[in-house]
């Protein structure tokens, strides 16, 4: 039972970090200004990852490679606590391959449930209130995932369908993630 809860803490924290970072790069890649409530907790509570990795990895086209490696090391860090914690840890360059794929695959997972909080806290806004002061940011973030969609689909009755089209793409990325992250542990942890 502890081992539970302490491996539910650890994918929470795990997880928010993560979030943080790739909202950082996002918001880098798409050129959103930090000066903001959000965009300054954003930088406080990643900064401590992010500068030291600035040194070393370039940013290149807009790909911040700064947030994103270290938040996959965060996800691989979280795949071996789980692992030692369930006491299957045994080293091996096989095991240890099988651990850094499945970061990689838990780093596209976490992505996708940014882009599914951003859609959903997007539509909410637009609905309660499209002048709210995080509405510029949330839009800006949304507007990538939902922008090539609303294009091509026609209001119906006055509402925008686009968000619903992402969301029901995104649990479909997620529903092949979690099945891809099940093969590659099965193939390289069993």
């Amino acid at each position: 039972m502890l081992t539970g809860i302490l491996l539910l803490l650890l994918n929470a924290a795990a997880s928010f970090f993560t979030v943080l970072l790739l909202t950082r790069a996002l918001m880098r890649w798409l050129r959103i200004s930090f000066i903001n409530p959000l965009g300054q907790f954003i930088l406080a509570t990643t900064d401590w990852a992010v500068r030291p990795m600035q040194k070393v990895l370039p940013s290149r086209g807009g790909l911040d490679l700064s947030c994103w490696v270290p938040a996959w090391l965060i996800q691989v860090l979280l795949v071996l606590a789980t692992l030692w914690l369930g006491r299957h840890f045994e080293a091996s360059p096989f095991m240890l391959a099988g651990v850094l794929l499945i970061g990689a695959v838990e780093l596209m997972r976490n992505l996708l449930h940014l882009v599914m909080i951003v859609v959903i806290v997007a539509a909410v806004l637009s609905w309660v209130n499209p002048r709210a002061p995080l509405a510029p940011l949330v839009n800006a973030l949304a507007r990538p995932f939902l922008a090539p969609l609303a294009r091509r689909l026609p209001p119906v009755g006055g509402v925008d369908l686009s968000p619903l089209v992402v969301l029901l793409i995104v649990q479909v990325l997620l529903f092949v993630l979690t099945n891809l992250h099940l093969r590659i542990a099965a193939a390289f942890l069993a």
